[in-house]
């Protein structure tokens, strides 16, 4: 584990460390996920789009799904997260 280390100015604002934008893949623009955890915060990067994704799945070895198949596995993963929340 590598621990990296910014400081936080008066307005709340602060510096990525130049290996921590290595790490992630960050670019001037780019953005960021902060997550609450169990009391930790995580950062995320948020610089993928949709478009990055195509062929990433691909498996000639798996039928393809449907879109039929695809929105039934999204409706039910809602479903269970919502479920579980209560």
């Amino acid at each position: 584990m590598n621990v990296y280390y910014g400081t936080l100015t008066s307005k709340g604002q602060t510096t990525v460390p130049a290996e921590v934008r290595e790490l992630l893949n960050l670019k001037p623009g780019d953005k960021i996920r902060y997550i609450h955890r169990d009391g930790a915060v995580f950062i995320k990067a948020k610089n993928k789009r949709a478009i990055d994704l195509a062929g990433k799945f691909y498996d000639p070895n798996r039928p393809a799904f449907s879109l039929e198949d695809m929105d039934q596995a999204v409706g039910d993963a809602i479903a269970h997260r919502v479920a579980a929340a209560e």
